[in-house]
């Protein structure tokens, strides 16, 4: 594996140094074969901006419903997230409607002191762990709370949601695929239970009441409670790690988020997104940058490499955190756009926003430790305090 790695550009992605950086090999992709052939995913890897554009919005030509290429879907995988039109359009619509009826801005003003709280908590100690003591804890909390459910237990969900994060690599390690989809199982069954007896308010009271007239089948409406819980927990608490690593290893960054937050989340996202990859399968010839994708083909979209496209956006390596406008890639384009951007926005937003004005002094202990992901980008543990150096003052 190592010495494939030293020459395969897709395996090279999961080095060491490439997981903490992988926007350098990204780059050399983009320039030299940017619609690339790759054997071992057996997909066609787009890694220019324009190109995986054209792909998120024209769901006519790539499908996200690999059925649709006769391929046979397991029941665990068809959700919100796997269906097209006009499957896909019931599904949407219902949990769309639900997202709207909440309200958002009393789930945020509700959770803002709990993270003013816990981090006054962790500001007490020499140092902590953000991954594990602060964005996990936070980004399931939220996401809960807005379902209107109980948070499970860190220790039960977050080893699940993991062995399910795993599986999105099982192109390039095969042995993360049956482990994964026994996991999304075990969640499904788990967000079902909640469809049985309902809580009285959030996005779960709303399915429960308006399922039987939405047309949508059980066994989808459970998968997709399945993939909001965990979509929803997965993209919070990886953005949070990815942008406190960031704002805490960039001179400056702290100061530069408090003066424009509303820009600088949109710029972290693009800067270091969660989601790194998303694939499609095409069901129409179609060209893409000089190349013929036929039909049956599938298609990778490298979204960090797109999101750091010289041809899109201006000095693409550097964090401008007053970068506008930012036309990033980060929750998708077109009908599978993510459904909770706004919130997991609004989330960052609050938390880096609490620690940018309450603890500018606060700063990086270790170098942040990456997971082995390449399509969703995450790290493993982040080490920092709240607190200034010897010797400094405490600043307002």
């Amino acid at each position: 594996m190592e010495q494939a790695a030293a020459v395969d550009p897709i395996l090279d992605l999961a080095r060491p140094s490439n997981l903490r950086n992988p926007y350098p090999a990204y780059a050399r992709m983009r320039e030299t074969t940017p619609v690339l052939w790759h054997e071992l995913l057996g997909s066609w890897v787009l890694t220019r901006h324009a190109d995986c554009l054209a792909v998120l919005t024209d769901s006519g030509s790539f499908a996200s419903d690999w059925r649709r290429a006769g391929e046979d879907i397991p029941a665990p995988l068809l959700s919100v997230q796997t269906l097209d039109p006009p499957e896909h359009t019931a599904i949407r619509h219902l949990l769309l409607d639900g997202f709207r009826a909440q309200d958002r801005r009393a789930l945020h003003d509700g959770l803002e002191p709990q993270i003013a709280d816990l981090l006054a908590e962790l500001a007490g100690r020499p140092s902590f762990d953000f991954v594990g003591e602060l964005a996990e804890p936070v980004a399931l909390r939220f996401v809960t709370a807005f379902l209107g459910v109980p948070a499970p237990g860190l220790d039960w969900f977050v080893p699940m949601s993991r062995t399910v994060v795993d599986g999105m690599d099982a192109g390039l390690w095969p042995e993360k695929h049956e482990p994964a989809v026994a996991a999304r199982a075990r969640l499904a069954e788990y967000a079902g239970g909640w469809l049985a007896d309902p809580p009285k308010e959030g996005l779960i009271a709303y399915v429960a009441e308006h399922a039987a007239d939405s047309g949508v089948e059980e066994t989808v409406l459970r998968n997709s409670l399945r993939a909001v819980l965990h979509a929803g927990y997965e993209s919070a608490s990886r953005l949070l790690g990815n942008a406190a690593a960031a704002l805490l290893t960039t001179p400056g960054a702290l100061d530069a988020f408090r003066a424009s937050p509303a820009p600088a989340v949109d710029e972290l996202i693009r800067y270091d997104a969660p989601v790194q990859a998303d694939a499609r399968v095409c069901v129409t010839d179609t060209e893409l940058g000089g190349v013929t994708i036929k039909a049956g083909d599938p298609v990778t979209l490298f979204l960090g490499a797109a999101n750091h496209d010289p041809l899109r956006f201006d000095h693409p390596t550097e964090l401008r955190l007053d970068r506008a406008p930012n036309p990033h890639l980060g929750f998708g384009r077109g009908a599978h756009a993510c459904l909770g951007a706004s919130m997991a926005i609004r989330l960052a937003g609050s938390v880096l926003g609490a620690l940018a004005r309450d603890y500018p002094d606060a700063r990086a202990v270790a170098e942040p430790d990456h997971r082995r992901n390449l399509t969703l980008r995450g790290l493993d543990r982040f080490e920092v305090t709240l607190r200034p150096r010897a010797g400094e003052e405490v600043r307002p």
